[in-house]
């Protein structure tokens, strides 16, 4: 799942756009990133479930943030002590305790849902923006957010079908994760002004590596040597995936690789049905189509607002 929690990308959307910036060199570089993006996210979560199936989701959060501090370090040590300053230590925190708390309900998510599944689940962090708007920063919530989380709950609705026989209370867990997202995203957008994106990815990863060490404690197996290897992969990965935003957003207007995003569906049902011979129902594929439909509508209504009330971007 692509999460944007390790390290936040603000972007500044294009008023200009040339009016053949699809057949551009640029566009095509951005999409390549885009999709791989995607791909490495979703690797991640393939990832996720083959060693869950020994290892508990605690243990497994617990290394996926060890080897993401581990990986981040080769590219502070050479800026000296200067990449450790941080102004927010607080804040820093406070992303620790929220972002450990929203893997390890994702990486739960993982372990008892179909892959396809939770990554439909990962396309409502966009929705709950508005929540968290209305009731914690107390901003005015404009009309397309009201009718774009309205439409994402029906499609929540329709792929967990509450009330039927086919409703399973775990379906909550990736809805939770999103929601932390979202707040995370929303910490995220304070901080990027005045801390530099390396220093945000270490503390991030050194603050839930701590965070999630005593419980993993609890529930602590020993990992095999493979088990090691994959799960160093998997703290690498979730580096790589901002890697690879950061090219795609460097090549071209982010607003016009919001639809690459959703790629990850598709290589999640693919490697869904490849390495865990699951075949998701058409009902999830419905209330994903809405959730979509609904995330699409509310990124291209706040890319118009932009444009009309444009804000600087973060340096």
């Amino acid at each position: 799942m692509l999460t944007g929690a390790e390290l936040p990308i603000t972007v500044k959307f294009m008023t200009h756009a040339p009016s053949n910036w699809f057949l551009s060199a640029g566009y095509r570089q951005g999409v390549f990133w885009a999709i791989l993006t995607a791909l490495v996210s979703v690797s991640n979560d393939v990832i996720t479930k083959f060693v869950g199936t020994r290892l508990n989701g605690m243990e497994i959060s617990f290394f996926r943030f060890f080897f993401s501090m581990i990986t981040v370090l080769p590219f502070m040590i050479p800026q000296g002590w200067k990449a450790f300053k941080t102004e927010r230590a607080d804040l820093h925190v406070w992303r620790a305790v929220i972002g450990a708390a929203a893997i390890a309900l994702f990486v739960f998510s993982l372990i008892y849902l179909p892959l396809a599944e939770v990554t439909v689940f990962s396309f409502t962090q966009p929705l709950f923006f508005m929540p968290i708007a209305l009731l914690l920063l107390k901003e005015k919530v404009t009309f397309n957010r009201w009718i774009a989380g309205i439409c994402g709950f029906i499609g929540i609705l329709i792929v967990i079908q509450p009330g039927t026989l086919s409703f399973k209370m775990v379906s909550l867990l990736p809805m939770g994760a999103a929601f932390l997202f979202a707040m995370l995203d929303m910490l995220a957008k304070k901080m990027v002004v005045k801390e530099s994106t390396t220093t945000l990815l270490f503390y991030f990863a050194l603050g839930t590596t701590l965070a999630a060490f005593i419980p993993a404690l609890y529930v602590w197996q020993t990992p095999t040597l493979v088990e090691l290897f994959w799960l160093f992969c998997l703290g690498a990965g979730a580096n790589l995936i901002q890697v690879c935003l950061f090219r795609a957003f460097a090549a071209t207007d982010a607003s016009s690789l919001v639809p690459f995003r959703y790629t990850e569906l598709v290589f999640a049902s693919l490697f869904g049905y490849m390495f865990f011979n699951e075949l998701p129902s058409l009902i999830v594929y419905l209330g994903a189509a809405v959730i979509i439909a609904s995330t699409l509508y509310l990124s291209y209504s706040e890319m118009r607002r932009s444009k009309k009330d444009p804000l600087p971007m973060a340096s």
